[in-house]
């Protein structure tokens, strides 16, 4: 996910601190990984070096003095593109858990094993997924970002599946080579 983007994304909602944007940032990408205060700050003196964002005042209201961010046109611009642009599918597909049960094979240890501890791993996430999604206060976005979540976990799941079943063949190929 683009940092910079989301942060002027939010900024078009008007100027903000970079307090509300990550908290606000918090609040519409649950699922997401929380954004650092520290990382919130330097892509907005990114973006306002970059001409995309900038300085629209400071406020104190009582406690330490706090700068307020407004997008520029040329923000504005590079939202709409970034936005409208297609996000092309991975051309090349990197899987942590694949790479473990290769390596497993190599270092003589138990795929078998590791596929069910992980798969175990994998349920216990969609349970907690959807125990979120569910629940009474869930708003939309937090359900579809469950949702986009629990998709891709269901994914693994019947990957992971299909690689225990060929485990044989695979341990032959993988110690041939």
């Amino acid at each position: 996910m683009s940092t910079r983007h989301i942060l002027l994304g939010l900024l078009e909602a008007g100027p903000s601190h970079g307090y509300d944007l990550k908290r606000r940032h918090d609040e519409r990408f649950p699922q997401a990984r929380p954004l650092a205060y520290g990382q919130v700050y330097t892509t907005l003196q990114r973006l306002v070096r970059d001409g995309l964002a900038e300085v629209d005042g400071t406020d104190a209201d009582g406690g330490p003095e706090r700068t307020r961010y407004r997008s520029t046109k040329a923000g504005a611009r590079e939202l709409a593109r970034w936005a409208g642009a297609i996000t092309p599918p991975a051309p090349f597909v990197a899987n942590e858990i694949f790479a473990k049960v290769v390596v497993s094979i190599l270092a003589g240890g138990d795929p078998a094993a590791y596929l069910r501890e992980q798969r175990a791993a994998h349920m216990e996430r969609m349970r907690e997924l959807t125990a979120v999604k569910t629940a009474s206060k869930a708003d939309l976005t937090t359900v579809l970002s469950a949702d986009f979540a629990l998709t891709h976990l269901d994914a693994d799941l019947r990957w992971m599946t299909t690689t225990a079943a060929r485990l044989t063949t695979l341990t032959a190929e993988v110690d041939s080579a």
